[in-house]
């Protein structure tokens, strides 16, 4: 089963692209075959990968607008499993005409299923630093939401606005949504900014944090101005590992959920605890 993955919060600043690229990158080197798309019409993927906006030959506006087939806009990057379409709003009428586009949340949901994007086993979605629109039509579509956090009063504001508004999503147009973890980006140990905002994740969202953290690192920024994700920049960074390590614990949790369920269908049962599964978010 293929896992879509929307990665959003409503605040710029949290790690939201570098995670996104960096996360479907690590995915990649495991062997998945993955497939990113760049929601945010700043063009921020593209960026990060080293594409030239310029020069694109069809972007996601496209497939909106029905101008041209997905078939068309999906480019292959320097990671042989990972796959890119990329995102290029470059005028107030393409701004204006998107916003009508997507009132409707169904729109990407009915693009997922044309047979070019059945092959892959992992799509990560990086959505715009805002709740309406294009992230709600990501997480219409979407199995799970990742939210990235940093440190700061702010972003946990942002983190409980984006809650409420996958509870909303969940009351009506995808009640199968559900979440894929709380990453904490910028990591600094040992300060009391973490500190503070550690003490608040676990004491109202405990259960959803995942277990690897992305610490601040040089090695992200320099990456991004290169064009390229971390792990072709500098692999052994400490930014690079900690995605790789994201990578490998949404991978074994599947791969958990997936055994699970062979074995609940051939009636054994199994001893072994399987690791936390996506999770459908609580009252908080």
């Amino acid at each position: 089963m293929r896992k879509i993955i929307a990665v959003a919060v409503p605040k710029g600043g949290a790690g939201k692209t570098t995670t996104a690229v960096n996360l479907a990158a690590s995915l990649a080197v495991a062997e998945k075959k993955t497939l990113l798309i760049d929601f945010d019409p700043s063009g921020a993927c593209s960026i990060y990968l080293g594409f030239d906006l310029a020069v694109h030959e069809g972007d996601i506006f496209d497939v909106f607008t029905f101008t041209k087939h997905i078939s068309k806009v999906i480019h292959k990057t320097d990671l042989p499993n990972l796959d890119f379409i990329p995102t290029n709003i470059s005028s107030m009428q393409k701004e204006e005409r998107l916003a009508r586009l997507t009132n409707n949340p169904y729109l990407f949901t009915n693009i997922l299923n044309h047979e070019e994007l059945l092959g892959y086993e992992f799509i990560i979605i990086d959505c715009p630093p805002y709740i309406k629109g294009l992230t709600t039509i990501a997480l219409t579509a979407a199995k799970s939401i990742l939210v990235p956090v940093r440190a700061g009063q702010i972003s946990l504001i942002a983190l409980k606005k984006m809650f409420e508004h996958i509870k909303w999503i969940k009351s009506g147009v995808n009640k199968n949504l559900a979440i894929e973890g709380i990453l904490l980006t910028m990591y600094e140990p040992n300060t009391k900014a973490w500190t503070l905002t550690k003490e608040e994740l676990q004491n109202k969202f405990g259960d959803y944090i995942f277990k690897t953290v992305i610490p601040k690192n040089v090695s992200m920024p320099e990456s991004e101005f290169f064009g390229k994700p971390a792990v072709l920049f500098n692999a052994t960074s400490k930014g690079s590992l900690a995605y790789l390590a994201l990578a490998e614990e949404i991978i074994s949790r599947y791969a958990s959920k997936e055994e699970t369920n062979s074995e609940t269908k051939s009636g054994s049962k199994s001893e072994a605890k399987a690791e936390p599964t996506p999770q459908e978010p609580q009252n908080i």
